[in-house]
């Protein structure tokens, strides 16, 4: 994480100078503000990933003489039969249809989306999937 995190931060750096530079020749304010925020998010993922590696065991990336083979191993717990990330992707095309369309769709998206968030976040608590 120590890697990514000053990443981040030398890309907040590199938009700061593109914000000012931008804004001083073209004097155009949208896209001043794009790049200021821009800069403003990359700040906060740096510092956020700096500040977590500080608190996070030391993973092969940091380590300039790791192998490949040093990140093998689970990644992590991913559903294998999930239908709500289905609902939640037609819920939300729905829902930015709506911006372009008319807001009205909104009243069939916020259903989809309502569904599919609940199915998935409470999926493993109910059913035949429940934790003993």
């Amino acid at each position: 994480m120590k890697v990514q995190g000053q990443l981040f931060i030398w890309l907040s750096v590199f938009l700061a100078a593109m914000a000012i530079t931008y804004g001083v020749w073209s004097k155009e304010p949208a896209g001043t503000t794009a790049l200021v925020l821009a800069f403003g998010l990359s700040v906060m993922i740096g510092f956020y990933l700096a500040f977590t590696a500080k608190r996070a065991d030391a993973m092969a990336q940091d380590d300039t003489q790791a192998d490949v083979a040093d990140e093998a191993g689970e990644v992590g717990f991913f559903a294998p039969h999930s239908w709500q990330p289905l609902a939640l992707a037609i819920g939300g095309a729905f829902a930015f249809l709506a911006v372009a369309m008319g807001w009205w769709l909104l009243y069939f998206s916020a259903p989809l989306l309502l569904i599919g968030l609940f199915g998935w976040v409470f999926e493993y608590y109910r059913g035949e999937d429940q934790n003993q």
